[in-house]
């Protein structure tokens, strides 16, 4: 074995068994030793120090194994046979130049893996920091939209009591005003009773003959039987309805607030817009023309089907745009990844990289899932909101002016840049010619 090859198996041997690593464990100094050595230096010992640096633990260590440096002691064990240490003093020179060779060649090998682990430990860490944050941004606006609301339920609570309290007041007053009506009623009666009473007992006959008629019937009398208090109490119910009909709302707004939170700018990639699509100069609107312009067959532009991309792609984190469809009659709206076909037919699908609803004959509105979900809007959208939440495999649908949610993709796999994706459909001889409008985001 060659002078660098044996530096190398001296640092990939543990200091105290002077023997290629088995298992090998860090201390929290940094030094590295076999786990099973180790253990043995420490066996019976209250405190616990590093065999190299002597550095004292006052707490023995939670020994961990080295899972990177025991792949490089295996990588290195099947190349070179590091447990073997006899000397071999006839190697060839072509041997021990192609050892070197091929040392050298694992040394690079060695370093690419743990650069790439290194890398995928940034990732993971990057990730857990972006979830942190995307979790502490949720909280905080979890608890603004939970304390509005609970606001908005207590603002019902005591309109409903102050609703009922009135009610009662006038249910009370009604039945006073007719306790009072009917004691009058029952004295005027009473009156009128002993009147006849004493009549009865008259025996003139002439004064009898001489008595108003009208003595004999009460004036005016009600029908008390037709008049009640009414008793049925409906706020309640009335109020609940329209509790949950401003909770819909609220909730729909709360929502949308929280997606326009990470709109983004958005315009058009004119290398990518089939040749009839008519782009606006600030690359914010699209339609299809009459005519097929002739430009540059590049690879990004569609060449069939009349589509254009957006000019910037997002492969991480949550991004939002919307986009006015007032006036068309056909429209596709969505995201799409960096590697889909442009070329001839196209069929618009997740397994085929889009993630798309759309509008056909009017008042037809679908989901591009594969096959195709049919939606039903509460009225007809005229701008439509694109969430993607690239992490959580989400793209997500809304009516920015009733802020209710039309679909969402869920559960969706993104190892790609994904791009926002217009299409505007034909033109059908002006009827379908309003242009798509990628507009400013509103927040609600």
């Amino acid at each position: 074995m060659s002078s660098s090859s044996s530096a190398l198996n001296e640092e990939l041997k543990c200091s105290i068994c002077l023997d290629v690593f088995t298992n090998p464990v860090s201390t929290p100094c940094g030094h590295n030793f076999c786990q099973t050595c180790l253990n043995e230096c420490w066996k019976n010992t209250q405190k616990c120090s590093c065999p190299i640096c002597k550095e004292t633990f006052s707490k023995r260590p939670d020994l961990k194994i080295n899972t990177t440096l025991r792949e490089v002691v295996q990588h290195f064990e099947k190349k070179f046979n590091l447990g073997d240490h006899k000397t071999h003093n006839t190697v060839p020179i072509e041997d021990e130049t192609a050892k070197k060779n091929q040392l050298v060649k694992t040394q690079t090998d060695v370093q690419q893996m743990i650069q790439n682990r290194m890398k995928k430990i940034q990732d993971i860490q990057r990730s857990v920091e972006m979830r942190k944050r995307n979790t502490e941004e949720e909280k905080s606006h979890s608890v603004e939209e939970f304390t509005d609301l609970i606001r908005s339920i207590e603002r019902c609570q005591t309109e409903v009591v102050e609703m009922l309290e009135e009610k009662q007041k006038a249910a009370e007053k009604q039945a006073e005003d007719l306790i009072k009506e009917l004691e009058q009623e029952i004295t005027e009666l009473k009156r009128r009773n002993c009147e006849l009473e004493q009549i009865s007992h008259t025996e003139d006959h002439l004064h009898l003959l001489q008595i108003d008629p009208s003595l004999y019937s009460p004036k005016n009398s009600k029908n008390w039987t037709e008049i009640s208090i009414d008793t049925h109490v409906d706020t309640l119910n009335t109020a609940l309805t329209r509790l949950k009909d401003t909770l819909d709302q609220r909730l729909g707004q709360a929502v949308l607030r929280r997606m326009q939170q990470y709109a983004v700018d958005v315009t058009l990639d004119p290398d990518t817009a089939h040749p009839k699509l008519i782009l606006s100069d600030d690359g914010k609107q699209v339609t299809c023309g009459d005519i097929r312009k002739k430009l540059p067959d590049k690879p990004e532009r569609f060449d069939h089907c009349v589509n254009v991309l957006g000019k910037k792609g997002f492969s991480s984190g949550r991004f939002y745009f919307e986009v006015q469809v007032k006036g068309k009659t056909e429209w596709d709206l969505g995201v799409a990844r960096e590697s889909i076909n442009r070329k001839g037919q196209i069929t618009v699908t997740p397994v085929n990289g889009f993630w798309t609803v759309g509008l056909r004959n009017e008042n037809e509105y679908k989901a591009r899932a594969g096959p195709r979900v049919s939606l039903c809007v509460r009225m007809k959208p005229q701008k439509v909101g694109v969430f993607v939440d690239y992490e959580e495999g989400l793209v997500s649908f809304y009516d920015v002016e009733s802020s209710s949610h039309i679909y969402s993709f869920t559960g969706q796999s993104f190892t790609q840049t994904l791009f926002p994706f217009f299409g505007p459909s034909l033109n059908y001889n002006g009827k379908n010619s309003t242009p798509l409008i990628i507009t400013a985001v509103s927040y609600n």
